[in-house]
């Protein structure tokens, strides 16, 4: 499948801490507890996709520092194109990642100026591409009007939501044909929400991950909402990224002609693999590790 994939790029710092909350002192060292990588929403999916054997086009805007020259070496290693991301912001965002043993995290992002910057997209980047990845980043919201005019299908993750209206994110949950987002914020009953969702912005399909209890999945042909139970592995290390490879894996099968409810249940068998690595970006199964895993359980 041929997937466009529009984002943030960013570097990451993970820290193993050993509790929240945090106690004062002045220095800790933590060997082998605090590593480096590339990272971003963006940076994840294209990977991801990548692994399971899509072709990826990433576009996306980061600046001219370290920072940027490191995150286009990784995408160069990984046989991804880098023509198509800009370099125009005063510096590229990066974000630490604070986890502890029981999989508790605390994620300290820092945007820069990207939530300014504007990308000129041009309609022959989407064109011949099969499915249309658009990451709620302000950039994005030309290219979902222009993927839609294209009539190709859209697929967003809106991550954590309290309110079906809420502002920041309300046009991209009407452009999209595939929604994700995660039951972090959600207040009261999720299944309400969820229909609250679809009666509003008529999407498609609709994934709730939620956590430890697996993930909750609407779709438009069947009216309802059903959900699955977590595939759990016992060695979870950081569940930062977990519902990027969800929704990258789902977006894999689903563009790839499996049914909904079979897509989610090998993207939960990809996420949770995943989470048994440290970093948004490791831990990635391939298509054919999913698939024997998916066939013997």
């Amino acid at each position: 499948m041929k997937i466009l994939v529009s984002g943030l790029l960013n570097t990451e710092t993970d820290v193993s801490v050993r509790q929240f909350p945090i106690s004062y002192y002045p220095i800790d060292y933590n060997f082998f507890g605090i590593d480096t990588y590339a990272a971003g929403v963006a940076f994840n999916i294209s990977k991801a996709l990548s692994v399971l054997g899509d072709n990826v086009r990433l576009t996306s805007i980061i600046g001219r520092d370290f920072h940027a020259d490191y995150i286009k070496n990784v995408l160069q290693e990984l046989s991804i194109e880098i023509k198509y991301i800009e370099q125009q912001l005063v510096r590229t965002p990066t974000s630490v990642i604070l986890y502890d043993n029981a999989g508790k995290r605390q994620i300290y992002c820092d945007l820069k100026d990207i939530q300014e910057a504007e990308y000129k997209f041009n309609r022959s980047l989407v064109k011949d591409a099969d499915l249309v990845v658009a990451c709620n980043i302000n950039f994005n919201r030309p290219l979902l009007r222009i993927a839609q005019e294209e009539g190709k299908m859209i697929a967003t993750d809106v991550h954590v939501l309290s309110d079906v209206f809420d502002e920041y994110n309300i046009e991209f949950m009407k452009y999209a044909d595939i929604l994700f987002l995660s039951d972090e914020n959600i207040g009261g009953n999720y299944q309400d929400f969820i229909f609250q969702l679809a009666k509003i912005y008529n999407n498609k399909i609709i994934v709730l991950g939620r956590g430890r209890e697996g993930a909750a999945i609407y779709t438009q042909e069947s009216g309802s909402v059903k959900s699955f139970p977590a595939f759990k592995l016992n060695n979870v290390v950081n569940t930062v990224g977990a519902g990027d490879a969800l929704f990258s894996a789902f977006v894999h099968y689903y563009a790839n002609g499996y049914e909904a409810y079979e897509a989610l249940r090998r993207a939960q068998i990809f996420s949770a693999y995943k989470i048994s690595y440290n970093g948004a970006s490791n831990g990635f199964l391939t298509e054919q590790q999913i698939n024997e895993i998916a066939e013997s359980n």
